[in-house]
């Protein structure tokens, strides 16, 4: 009977995903986790069979039902017309929150940061992984970054949530609005204006660069980081693996409706089938899992039971250390040891408790009021080659109008007319920008713009409306 037992969707995954998730689902039945798993088939075999998504259609109904996934790591295939499932699955679930504990397990795991305890909470649906990508000329590619305010919002709201129920002191946020001004300059505002509403919570920010090397210097310095999809994923994984291993750490994936709960780490398909992996990435994850799903004593027993087998030297491969380690154990072998600990906990390592966890209710981010939104000009990106910058600054200027002056061309970023510098290396894709004298501009005139050079024989390859809000500049100034 599984009348009270929660149902789970689970995939075993591919390369070392199967021998993982087996000793995973050992360790919660012998510890009494009231789950009903239903498998679902993902990755690299419905790739290959022509599902260029990776998940079979009908997977998605036992997830919109269970709301809860365990996930083993799968394999996208390289090249083609794959798609990354976990991220498709993360954005179409709306599982805008990825937070990834990394802790370090010293003297019994190698780390050079043994008072290392932070948790990474990663923005998940958007930025460089909305996926949104082009090849526009012969020479360029162009990858979009999309930030947006419900979306910084959602994420730096619930990284204070999750500090305060989980008596954490500090939110540190990452970003690069030294550079993206506009973007991650978004994402640095909306922290400061939430940060305000914790007042007993220390909040800074840095960074990411000079960030991301104090992570790897002094961990141990950090508390709760929050940040960005692309920063978060990389120094996620950074953080994990000088902790002591990245197949240690677990993540869970949590949005308004369902949740999803993995490793961080990849499918090692090297590795497959030689029962070699360490399963404590998606056990970790697993424990993640029961306690959002209420049962949170026995993710206390499991945690408890790993870190006592921990202490004890019983290690997998990856943390092994001969003259330390007291036995070296296979996945099977590792997941049978810390089930034979069930009940016990750990001498030296901090046991945790999550009575007081569950999961987080955020309030609904609210719309902005809209508004004063004036079209000023036109950023039109050309592919060209018919020589340099100012044979192609005397030209379009012929095209311009009255309502349209030609003020700048520039390169990869960089403004190479009027009065560029010879030294600046160029492509074959120029970005135009045409404004309004009066700031003031009807679209039509933006069409009849396009139209003549079309007409002329110019490869218009892109076009990007500027526009001023409530009197302020939408638009980026330019290098040079």
């Amino acid at each position: 009977m599984t009348t009270n037992k929660t149902p789970i969707t689970i995939a075993y995954g591919d390369g070392i995903g199967p021998s993982i998730m087996q000793a995973t689902l050992d360790i919660l039945e012998a510890a009494g986790a009231q789950i009903a798993p239903e498998p679902i088939e993902i990755g690299e075999k419905v790739y290959l069979s022509g599902q260029s998504n990776g998940i079979e259609a009908s997977a998605w109904e036992s997830l919109r039902r269970t709301k809860v996934f365990l996930k083993a790591p799968i394999t996208t295939p390289q090249g083609g017309g794959y798609k990354s499932l976990n991220v498709s699955m993360r954005k179409a679930l709306g599982l805008y929150a990825n937070v990834r504990p990394c802790i370090a397990y010293a003297p019994f795991v190698r780390t050079k940061h043994p008072n290392m305890d932070l948790v990474i909470v990663r923005e998940n649906e958007e930025d460089l992984y909305a996926g949104i990508e082009h090849r526009q000329t012969e020479e360029v590619y162009q990858c979009l970054k999309l930030i947006t305010r419900p979306g910084c919002e959602r994420i730096v709201r619930y990284a204070f949530e999750y500090a305060q129920q989980q008596n954490r002191q500090r939110v540190t946020c990452f970003i690069k609005d030294n550079i993206m001004k506009l973007t991650d300059g978004l994402f640095h505002q909306v922290f400061r204006d939430i940060a305000k509403e914790y007042p007993d919570i220390q909040h800074d920010s840095m960074i990411v660069d000079i960030g991301a090397a104090r992570v790897a210097d002094t961990p141990e310095a950090f508390d709760v980081i929050v940040m960005p999809n692309l920063y978060g994923d990389i120094i996620s994984d950074v953080a994990a693996q000088i902790a002591g291993s990245v197949g240690m750490a677990g993540s869970a994936n949590i949005g308004d409706h369902c949740a999803m709960f993995e490793a961080i780490h990849g499918s090692a398909p090297d590795l497959a089938g030689q029962n070699i992996a360490n399963p404590s990435g998606l056990l970790h994850g697993a424990i993640q899992m029961l306690v959002h799903i209420g049962q949170s004593e026995v993710a206390e027993k499991i945690h408890h039971a790993w870190l006592a087998t921990l202490e004890q030297g019983l290690h997998t491969a990856d943390i092994y250390k001969e003259g330390q380690s007291k036995a070296l154990l296979g996945t099977t072998e590792f997941a049978k040891a810390v089930i034979s600990r069930l009940g016990q906990s750990p001498s030296q390592l901090n046991a945790p408790s999550y009575a007081g966890s569950k999961p987080l209710v955020l309030p609904a981010v609210a719309h902005k009021t809209p508004c004063d939104k004036e079209l000023v000009g036109i950023d039109i990106f050309l592919q060209w080659q018919k020589g340099e910058a100012q044979t192609l600054g005397e030209e379009l200027k012929t095209y311009g109008s009255d309502a349209l002056d030609l003020k700048l061309i520039t390169n990869r970023g960089v403004k190479v007319w009027p009065e560029g510098f010879p030294e600046t290396y160029c492509v074959d894709h120029w970005r135009c920008r045409f404004m309004s004298p009066n700031m003031h501009l009807d679209f039509a005139e933006v069409l009849a713009l396009q139209t003549r050079l079309h007409d002329a024989g110019f490869d218009v390859v892109k076009t990007e409306n500027l526009y001023n809000f409530n009197g302020e500049p939408g638009y980026a100034a330019v290098h040079g």
